[in-house]
């Protein structure tokens, strides 16, 4: 089990084809916060299932990807 499985949960679930949410908003559906790196890093977000990559891997498995990641309004998009 990943620490990001409620994240794949909640997308998973979600009908609209753009989600916009902000890292405070993901941090309260995965009950506990981002690493920093989410929040210094816009390559942390990136649509990358390799090893290492568990994070990606919950938006990925939900058949989102991100994009308009905006690191100084800490906001992202997950797109089907």
């Amino acid at each position: 089990m990943s620490v990001y499985d409620p994240l794949n949960g909640y997308l998973a679930k979600q009908s609209d084809p753009v989600i916009k949410m902000s890292f405070a908003e993901v941090e309260r559906v995965l009950g506990g916060p981002l690493p920093a790196s989410a929040r210094k890093h816009r390559a942390w977000w990136g649509n990358e299932t390799g090893r290492g990559h568990s994070h990606a891997r919950s938006w990925m498995d939900a058949r989102r990807q991100t994009r308009n990641v905006d690191l100084n309004t800490a906001t992202v998009e997950f797109v089907k």
